[in-house]
């Protein structure tokens, strides 16, 4: 019997009958009973898993002061637009309420929280949420709009900013979002003056990604996609909520607080629905401690036939035709290994010696890590759409190199780089030629299996890869991230003065002048030549010599590489890309979770990078 259905009996069974002026036990009034009976069962002072925005238990993740930064930025901002995204219960409401605490008492905020709404119908909303005064029935865009323009004013004289913040903005249709743009064309000569704050699901991403809109998605001043808990900020999370509730004494174990990460992917709604529902289920055995058995069953209330079509597999004919074949595979590859065993037996110790062979992890852990799991990186990646993402990428490129370039649209980035003393490198290759390199670089993705999208690789060490997407920084495992790679980078790199290609045999001028003072300088040695420098036997020695040092193939022509192992060198303030000088095998954890279609990537040759 479900857990709510039993307390119902509970409440039933002493309810007194004959007491004709009791109230009527409606739904509502019935759970405000039974949470009253629970908080002071667990000795509570109040219901902790709620799922209204409550201040008081506002728990703020890292994640969450990351968004809320980004609309105080953005706020900040003369005008424009700014974008807070997120899935479901990610507690986006949340940090909008906590925005309109933080701002300045002479702001002017209008909030629209019912965006299925006409043109007209929105400028009502705003003028009736700012006070501000139109004539009764109008439907003229151009009477609400003069209005709101002179409020404006009025409100800029005053040394005010107005903010308009739409909810749930994915339901916004496209003439609307239009005319929302061109309320921000209302402008003095010194600053705009209105900011609009834009909160949505991410499908509010996809509608900014069409064309029709790009006037629209150029004007995003700042922007922040909102991820799901880590696990160790659920664990943090579930238990601020008890200590702020008067929770004297833990009810959930550590164990269980994972598995609560595990059943509801971080999000915080879903993390109080589940944790309420275990609660009651507790006090209804009479227990002080919530086991497995009760958040299971929790669990499977709470989340109904969604959770057991993640954990049931119904044997449809299809699904029986694939058994079948599949086990006809696993004879015929038993066969094969019976007949080469030797083979598989060497091959099986190569496999043992490129994993860490640690010990097994526990049975739980092993559970949990063979739970579906899509991680931020990926969920970043499959929100991007190519241009916006291209733009994004390459302006944290140059950012790497301290160069705070906006880039439209559809402007090369390549053609900008000469204009700041640097030179684009596009190519094609693994991650070893990335760390040959060391140079922050921009890199192709493939997103939701069908388009490119791009992000900037800014740190690789041993195991782990740090990339800036969009606004937000992520890490992810190198299997992780070559699964998806296209193989494709660009990096930056700075020129030396006249260069014309690579420096060869022969040469003579400032290109080759400057090779000559930077590799006497790096060897410590003083220069014996005066006047003009040619590329003669000597200068070769000593390009050989450096690309010896450097691990380079010595050929004695300065390539791409050599030059950039030289700036490396010359100049300690160049950005790097390696965080560490050793390479490691894939952990097993991460190669478990990539499929074998995958596996040419991490197989692929690396190429000549010269």
């Amino acid at each position: 019997m479900p857990l709510f259905c039993q307390l119902t009996d509970i409440y039933l069974v002493f309810k007194p009958a004959e007491d004709k002026r009791q109230l009527p036990v409606t739904s509502t009034r019935f759970s405000k009973i039974i949470h009253v009976m629970y908080d002071n069962y667990f000795g509570l002072k109040e219901t902790p898993f709620t799922i209204a925005p409550d201040p008081r238990f506002l728990y703020m993740s890292e994640r969450h002061r990351e968004a809320l930064a980004h609309l105080v930025y953005g706020f900040e901002r003369d005008g424009g637009f700014v974008l807070l995204t997120g899935e479901v219960g990610t507690g986006k409401t949340t940090i909008s309420r906590c925005l309109l605490e933080q701002l300045p008492d002479n702001s002017k905020v209008a909030m629209v929280l019912n965006p299925k709404v006409n043109s007209q119908e929105l400028l009502a909303t705003i003028c009736d949420e700012l006070h501000i005064e139109y004539p009764q029935g109008n439907t003229s865009l151009k009477v609400f709009i003069d209005c709101i323009n002179r409020s404006l004013l009025e409100t800029n004289a005053q040394g005010k900013k107005t903010v308009v913040i739409v909810e749930e903005a994915q339901n916004l249709e496209m003439e609307v979002l239009e005319q929302l743009r061109l309320l921000t064309n209302l402008e003095t000569n010194q600053r705009k003056l209105l900011q609009i704050i834009m909160i949505g699901q991410p499908e509010l991403l996809q509608l900014l990604a069409r064309p029709e809109l790009r006037q629209l998605e150029q004007r995003i001043t700042a922007r922040y996609h909102l991820l799901p808990l880590s696990q160790k900020d659920t664990i943090d999370y579930v238990r601020h909520r008890l200590e702020v509730a008067g929770l004297r004494e833990p009810v959930f174990a550590y164990s269980l607080l994972r598995k609560i990460h595990k059943y509801t992917g971080g999000i915080p709604r879903k993390i109080n629905l589940l944790c309420d529902r275990a609660m009651l289920g507790a006090y209804v055995q009479n227990q002080r401690q919530i086991d497995r058995h009760i958040l299971n069953r929790a669990a499977k209330e709470v989340f109904g036939a969604a959770l057991e079509s993640g954990s049931r597999f119904a044997l449809s004919p299809a699904r029986l035709g694939i058994v079948a074949a599949t086990l006809a595979m696993i004879a015929i590859g038993g066969y094969m290994v019976y007949q080469h065993q030797d083979n598989f037996v060497r091959l099986g110790a190569k496999f043992k010696s490129y994993f860490s062979a640690d010990a097994a992890p526990p049975i739980e852990e092993a559970s949990a890590a063979a739970a579906p799991h899509i991680s931020d990186f990926l969920q970043l990646l499959d929100l991007q759409t190519e241009a916006v993402s291209k733009k994004n990428a390459f302006q944290s490129l140059f950012a790497q190199w301290g160069l705070p370039v906006s880039l439209k649209a559809d402007e090369n980035p390549c053609e900008i780089a000469p204009t700041k003393g640097l030179s684009c490198l596009e190519k094609s290759g693994d991650l070893q030629s990335l760390r040959d390199f060391d140079r922050p670089a921009a890199l192709r993705f493939l997103a939701g299996e069908v388009r490119p999208v791009y992000a900037t690789l800014v740190a690789l060490d041993d195991k782990i890869a740090t990339l800036s997407i969009g606004s937000q920084q992520v890490t992810a495992s190198l299997v992780e991230l070559e699964s998806r790679w296209l193989g494709d980078y660009t990096i930056l790199w700075r020129l030396p003065p006249n260069y014309n290609g690579a420096i060869r045999v022969g040469a003579n001028g400032p290109d080759v002048q400057w090779l000559a003072s930077q590799l006497t300088n790096i060897s410590g040695k003083v220069s014996l030549s005066s006047g003009i420098v040619s590329y003669d036997a000597r200068l070769i020695r000593q390009v050989k010599d450096f690309q010896a040092q450097e691990g380079l193939y010595p050929d004695g022509i300065a390539g791409v590489q050599t030059l950039i192992r030289i700036n490396t060198r010359i100049d300690p303030s160049a950005p790097r890309l390696v965080r560490s000088s050793t390479v490691a095998a894939p952990d097993k954890q991460s190669a478990s979770a990539i499929d074998g279609s995958h596996l040419r990537l991490i197989a692929r040759v690396a190429r000549p990078v010269e």
